[in-house]
């Protein structure tokens, strides 16, 4: 497989709405940064999000702010 191709057979990355903890509330970690991101993407955050939530939105927030190239 080229390097550059994600094996799809591959568990490492999951999809968080398939994480058995993602109902759990974020972690700091994950507050942190979404506090970051959403800062330099002028939006709010939600409060009492899930690490599935959290995860989700950092994803989205990435993009927006071209933080996750």
């Amino acid at each position: 497989m080229a390097t550059n191709e994600q094996d799809t057979t591959s568990n490492t990355i999951k999809d968080p709405a398939d994480w058995t903890t993602g109902d759990e509330p974020a972690t700091g970690a994950q507050e942190s940064y979404l506090h970051t991101l959403a800062s330099e993407a002028h939006e709010d955050v939600p409060e009492g999000l899930t690490k599935a939530e959290a995860s989700q939105r950092i994803d989205e927030l990435q993009e927006e702010t071209g933080r996750g190239r």
